[in-house]
């Protein structure tokens, strides 16, 4: 590489004595084109070629002019302004150029912000990209909150940034810590403030709540001034670069264990930024007397969600179903949930109680639930069976109360009876049944045998099973005829006034 000195001279040789143009000086040297033109201006001479014209020229006093009173106008409004002031180039050109003239931002001088012991502490939200839970794909967040004297830091993962894990965060923090700072920094997210304008802010109001339950004073940073809480920003970053890099884990749960041990050791093994001759760790002893001390009972940070019930046994939450009493159907019921279980309840009343899943489209079912269910349905089904037999069969009450006697299983009873009727029609079974009751035999092997009989008798072919759906069935199903002398009496007055007429 050629030494400045040489250099330097070597382009005010060919620049003066062999008229090189500064970009072949600058492709013969291997240097920028920037580099050779600053050499030039600062030899003190001239330059010999002037910067050629461009049809931005005329438009300069406008564009001056404009970004004095307009310092922040973008590039592209600008551009269409004096596009329709007659300017003919292209807008690639046009940004270049004006990067040149827009006024630069004055440089703004920072105080060095000191806090004293259990003073402040700044929280924040850190992205970590995706975590697969079996079939589902969630967010990975952490919460991290750092004291602003000792720099102690705390690190929890989420699979989400609501409202409840952020308290969660809070909670898990202050009981890590063992006390509470006096004043709490965020940034302006929603969980901390739902409305701002300038000064006038509108908190979060479970925050201001949870706020004066631990009796710390939320605090938002202003506007556009990060540096009031870059403690926490440089934490995160630190998180990414020291921990989380390359890191390894099978699960949520691995990776918060990791994440605590990761805190108490190596990051509290650290130099204090404030004092590099400590670790971290032994400023934060000093610090922790000072921190506010925890109330007797915690917040309450589970999930409260009021949920409708459908025509299945289950409750939709989170991308999965938890399965509930059948009894409980078509119901309004209260979902709770905390990180590790689910509770839905029926006013006061717990009705179900599961294990929380993070996975996509599960059902978590209680064996009980499904079982009952099951039995229901049974018992449904054997009360539609004995009314279909009752009302096609008048003798089929005193079968069955003489079958029930004998102790035979009436639901096989009726299933057998039924498919009997379905296979030798009401007329036949009614007289089978009847011979079979005067036997003092009430069984469907009985009533059957007696059909049987009675078909090789009459010479008639055997019967042939036709399935029918439950629809047809229905339709196809004799209706109970009900006496109309209620009716009757009901109209009686009617027709006395009519005769009388």
């Amino acid at each position: 590489m050629t030494h400045a000195p040489h250099r330097d001279a070597q382009i005010l040789r060919l620049y003066h004595a062999e008229k090189w143009p500064i970009g072949t000086i600058a492709r013969h040297l291997g240097i920028h084109h920037r580099t050779v033109r600053r050499v030039l201006e600062d030899s003190g001479d001239p330059l010999i070629r002037q910067p050629r014209k461009s049809r931005l020229d005329p438009f300069l006093p406008f564009i001056l002019q404009t970004l004095e009173r307009y310092p922040g106008l973008t590039s592209s409004r600008l551009f269409q302004m004096i596009k329709e002031r007659g300017y003919s180039g292209g807008e690639d050109h046009f940004r270049h150029r004006i990067a040149l003239y827009r006024p630069s931002k004055p440089a703004e001088a920072f105080l060095r912000l000191r806090t004293l012991p259990g003073e402040q502490g700044q929280v924040d939200w850190g992205l970590f990209g995706h975590i697969e839970v079996g079939r589902a794909r969630r967010s990975l967040v952490a919460f991290v909150m750092v004291l602003s004297y000792s720099r102690r830091i705390f690190l929890r993962f989420y699979l989400d940034a609501r409202m409840e894990n952020f308290l969660r965060g809070h909670v898990a923090a202050f009981t890590e810590m063992g006390g509470v700072p006096r004043t709490l920094l965020y940034d302006n997210l929603k969980s901390a403030v739902l409305e701002r304008q300038g000064d006038a802010i509108r908190f979060n109001p479970t925050l201001l709540h949870f706020a004066g339950h631990y009796r710390y004073q939320p605090k938002p940073v202003a506007i556009a001034r990060g540096n009031e809480k870059g403690r926490v920003e440089r934490a995160i970053r630190y998180i990414r670069d020291a921990f989380f890099a390359a890191r390894e884990f099978k699960d949520l749960d691995d990776l918060n264990e990791q994440a605590t041990a990761w805190c108490r050791g190596p990051a509290c093994e650290r130099p204090c930024p404030e004092d590099p001759s400590h670790p971290v760790g032994e400023i934060f002893s000093q610090e922790k007397p000072r921190l506010l001390p925890l109330p007797e009972d915690h917040y309450p940070t589970e999930e409260r969600l009021t949920v409708s019930s459908g025509k299945t046994p289950y409750i939709r939450f989170d991308l999965n179903d938890y399965s509930i009493p059948h009894t409980h159907v078509r119901k309004t019921l209260t979902l709770i949930a905390s990180p590790s279980e689910v509770q839905i309840l029926d006013g006061i009343d717990c009705i179900a109680v599961h294990p929380r899943s993070y996975d996509k489209g599960d059902q978590i079912e209680t064996r009980e639930h499904i079982q009952a269910l099951v039995l229901a349905k049974q018992k449904a089904r054997l009360h539609r069976t004995q009314d279909r037999l009752a009302t096609s069969l008048p003798t089929a009450p005193d079968f069955l109360i003489a079958a029930a006697e004998k102790g035979y299983v009436l639901p096989a009873v009726t299933r057998d009876l039924e498919a009997l009727l379905d296979s030798y029609g009401a007329d036949e079974l009614t007289i089978a049944m009847t011979e079979a009751l005067a036997a003092g035999s009430p069984h469907p092997k009985t009533v059957y045998l007696a059909l049987e009989r009675r078909r090789e008798k009459q010479n008639r072919p055997p019967p042939i099973a036709i399935q029918l759906s439950e629809k047809a069935r229905k339709h196809d199903a004799p209706v109970r005829t009900h006496d109309l002398v209620n009716y009757d009496q009901l109209t009686g007055d009617s027709d006395d006034e009519s005769n009388d007429a």
